[in-house]
C-alpha cells in the first residue's frame, strides 16, 4: 500500500478513532479503578495473566479488523492483518528497551514495587497523547515523498548509534525540565504514599513520585522519536500505525511486572533492536523500490521475530559473565 491509497482515511473513519480511544480509557479506567484499585506488588502470575489478555485482545482487533476488510477491500485483508501483526510486534519489541529505562529510574527514585503500577498507569495516559501527535504528525509529513527518506535515514542512523553507543547513563539530575519543575513545584525528599501531590501546611509539594512520572513521560516521546517512524516504516495507514502502537503500549505495563527482573538477561537485546531499525530505515529508502514499492510483510514479520528472537535467546545462551555485569 502507499500513501496514496490509504483504505482508512481519516475524515472517514474518525468515529472509529473515537471509539477506538474511549474503550481503550474504559479498559484503563477498569484496570486502575477495579484490578488495581489499591496499591500491591504485582506477582509474576498476575503480570503473566495481563500480558496474555492484552495479547489476545491485540490478537482479537486484528481479526475483526481483517473481517471488515474483507467486506470493503477483500484482495487488501491479509495485508491489513499482517501489517498490524508487524506493526504491534515492532512496537512491543522496541517497548522492551524503555523496560531498561524504568528499571533504572524507579530505583533513582526510590520507588517501591507497590506503586510502580500506578506510576506507568498514567505514564500509559501520557504516552497516548504524545504518541497520537507524533502519528499525526508522521502521517501529514509523509504526504511529501521525501519524508520517506528522512525518517529512513533517522532509524538507519538510530539503529548504528544504538548498536555501537555505550548507551550512557541515565541521571535525571540532569534533566533540565526536572530541574525547572522543582523550580515552581517544591518537591518533598520522601513519599506519601501513591500521591503525586500532597499539602504541607496549607502549601502545595510535589512527591518524588511526580519527578519519576514526568521524568517516564520525557523518555516515552524520546522513544516514540524512534518507534513512530519505524513503524510508518511498515505501513502507511494512519489506523494501523495508532492501533497497533496503543496495543503495545497497553500491554508495556504488564510486560515489565512479568520481566522486570530478568530484563537484565538480554543483554544483546540492544543489537537484535537496532539491527530491526536498520532493517526498517532501509526498507523505507531502498528495499521497497526493489520489490515494486512495498518489501513483502510477511517477509518483514518473518525478519523481525527472528531478529528479535535471535537476540534475546543468543542473550540467554551466552550470558553476561558476573566481572562483565558489575562493569555495565
Amino acid at each position: 500500500m502507499t500513501a496514496d491509497a490509504v483504505l482508512f482515511p481519516f475524515e472517514q473513519y474518525w468515529w472509529f478513532y473515537l471509539a477506538f480511544t474511549a474503550g481503550v480509557l474504559l479498559l484503563l479506567v477498569i484496570d486502575l479503578g477495579l484490578f488495581h484499585r489499591k496499591a500491591h506488588t504485582v506477582s509474576f502470575a498476575e503480570a503473566g495473566t495481563w500480558v496474555f489478555v492484552w495479547v489476545a485482545l491485540a490478537l482479537l482487533f486484528c481479526y475483526g479488523l481483517y473481517s471488515y476488510t474483507l467486506t470493503i477491500a477483500p484482495d487488501s485483508a491479509r495485508q491489513v492483518a499482517l501489517e498490524f501483526l508487524t506493526g504491534y510486534v515492532l512496537e512491543e519489541s522496541l517497548s522492551v528497551d524503555n523496560m531498561f529505562v524504568f528499571v533504572v529510574v524507579f530505583g533513582f527514585f526510590g520507588i517501591p514495587q507497590q506503586f510502580q503500577h500506578r506510576v506507568l498507569f498514567y505514564g500509559i495516559l501520557g504516552a497516548l497523547i504524545f504518541r497520537a501527535i507524533f502519528i499525526a504528525l508522521g502521517s501529514a509529513l509523509l504526504h511529501f515523498q521525501w519524508m520517506i527518506f528522512v525518517f529512513g535515514a533517522i532509524l538507519i542512523l538510530t539503529g548504528i548509534k544504538m548498536m555501537f553507543g555505550g548507551g550512557g547513563a541515565i541521571d535525571p539530575n540532569n534533566n533540565r525540565i526536572l530541574r525547572i519543575v522543582k523550580r515552581f513545584i517544591p518537591i518533598t525528599d520522601s513519599l506519601h504514599g501513591p500521591r503525586f501531590f500532597v499539602s504541607i501546611n496549607g502549601k502545595l509539594f510535589g512527591t518524588p513520585l511526580l519527578l519519576c512520572l514526568i521524568f517516564l513521560e520525557l523518555t516515552d516521546i524520546l522513544f516514540a522519536v524512534d518507534s513512530v517512524p519505524a513503524i510508518f516504516g511498515v505501513t502507511s495507514e494512519p489506523l494501523i500505525v495508532f492501533t497497533s502502537n496503543i496495543f503495545a503500549i497497553l500491554g508495556l505495563r504488564s510486560l515489565f511486572f512479568l520481566l522486570a527482573g530478568a530484563v537484565h538477561l538480554f543483554h544483546l537485546l540492544k543489537y537484535g533492536l537496532s539491527t530491526v531499525l536498520i532493517f526498517v530505515g532501509l526498507k523505507m529508502v531502498w528495499l521497497n523500490k526493489l520489490f515494486d514499492g512495498h518489501f513483502p510483510i510477511a517477509l518483514s514479520l518473518a525478519i523481525i521475530l527472528g531478529v528479535i528472537g535471535a537476540s534475546i535467546g543468543l542473550s540467554l545462551l551466552f550470558p553476561k559473565k558476573p566481572d562483565e555485569e558489575l562493569a555495565a
